[in-house]
């Protein structure tokens, strides 16, 4: 297998998770010859900020770059099937960040084409590589939690609290029809899709707009930035700040859970509980060392995220001992080293999720955005031989 210090790179977009993407693939040791972003200047000085290479001048002058074998496409959302497209059609692989695109239809020509390409294809779902989350996923593989019965939690934030918050994901001709759902809300379904290994086949979705106006700063936003400063224009907005769901999965397991951008005080508070005819895990993203295990008949448990004591699967996930937290940055670089293992292969492999996830979970969102306009509940339309990897 080749080592990844020979394998290049390319980012495509250089706001806050674009600089996560370039910072986990210099960890691994991939050379990452430069940036794209949504204007020249901007890509400049993110590649001044980061010590790169001057940035492309164009997504069409980085594609044209033999060095790179691998696009990375962080971008708003209504331009991944436009660059995943253009990168497939170059020869790249690709890793792409969720949403895959703007409509099923979208993702379903995206998968096409990636499978048509023999191209190594990833979709950003990189929770799925916290090594507790690791550590459920084999428990529950193995039968330690018993049948799985409910799965229910939250993902929560703040970041959108106020009217004179905004980032371009409020505006569906951007982001799509659906907001907190897709943004966040699409983690923790798929997350816990993995988990259960079961698929979610219908939904009950209620979504609401709380803040029916902003105000819009005149020039660009960065996610997560708390400049408010400047002169606003009020735009009437469209899209969910929160939502409520139901869920049923596969073999009768039901699940529940809510998304918001606008709960004080929570800044990134993914939860999720998994309850089993025998066990219980449940897990919270901002204490990622800590795993909760619930029994009947003995003591419950607080699992600390320690090699030692971690399974296959978890230990596959970790790069530090136990008592050194693992936060979020390194969910990237443990989902990246496993991609990267199949572009050093020089083929699709398995271990990470693909386009094949990236568009079940866009059908999921789907089946959410209908069921909250139809007020009823609503079957996520797959081809049955749809699978979770």
């Amino acid at each position: 297998m080749r080592p990844l210090s020979e394998i290049g790179a390319a980012v495509v977009g250089t706001g806050f998770i674009g600089v996560v993407h370039v910072e986990a693939l210099r960890r691994l040791g991939v050379q990452v010859h430069g940036v794209v972003g949504s204007s020249q200047d901007r890509a400049t000085a993110r590649s001044r900020e980061l010590g790169l290479p001057p940035a492309y001048e164009s997504f069409e002058a980085m594609l044209a770059d033999p060095r790179v074998e691998v696009v990375h496409i962080t971008s708003p959302n209504h331009l991944h099937h436009e660059h995943a497209s253009a990168a497939l059609g170059a020869g790249k692989h690709v890793v792409c960040e969720k949403p895959l695109a703007m409509t099923p239809a979208e993702s379903a020509g995206l998968l096409r084409l990636a499978e048509q390409s023999g191209r190594v294809h990833a979709v950003n779902f990189n929770l799925r590589f916290y090594p507790l989350c690791r550590h459920v996923h084999s428990l529950v593989r193995q039968g330690e939690l018993g049948d799985i019965r409910l799965i229910s939690g939250h993902y929560l934030q703040d970041w959108l609290l106020l009217d004179t918050d905004w980032n371009w994901r409020l505006e569906p001709q951007l982001g799509g029809e659906l907001r907190a759902v897709a943004d966040i809300g699409s983690h923790w379904m798929d997350l816990t899709t993995f988990l259960a290994g079961k698929r979610i086949t219908s939904v009950m979705a209620d979504l609401v707009t709380f803040i029916k106006t902003r105000r819009q700063p005149a020039g660009p936003v960065e996610t997560f930035a708390t400049d408010r400063g400047g002169k606003k224009v009020a735009r009437e907005i469209h899209t969910e700040d929160s939502a409520t769901i139901l869920l049923r999965y596969e073999d009768e397991t039901r699940g529940a859970f809510t998304v918001s951008q606008v709960s004080p005080g929570r800044k990134n508070s993914l939860l999720f509980e998994i309850d089993g005819s025998t066990s219980a895990a449940a897990w919270n993203s901002e204490r990622p060392d800590e795993l909760w295990l619930g029994h009947r008949g003995r003591p419950n448990e607080i699992l600390l995220r320690d090699p030692a004591l971690l399974n296959e699967d978890a230990r596959a996930a970790t790069s530090l001992p136990g008592g050194h937290a693992e936060g979020f940055a390194d969910t990237f670089k443990a989902l990246y080293a496993a991609v990267y293992r199949a572009v050093a292969e020089g083929k699709p492999g398995d271990g990470y999720p693909t386009f094949a996830d990236g568009h079940d979970e866009m059908l999921v969102c789907d089946a959410v955005a209908r069921s909250s306009r139809e007020r009823r509940w609503v079957d996520v339309e797959r081809a049955v031989n749809a699978r979770v990897r």
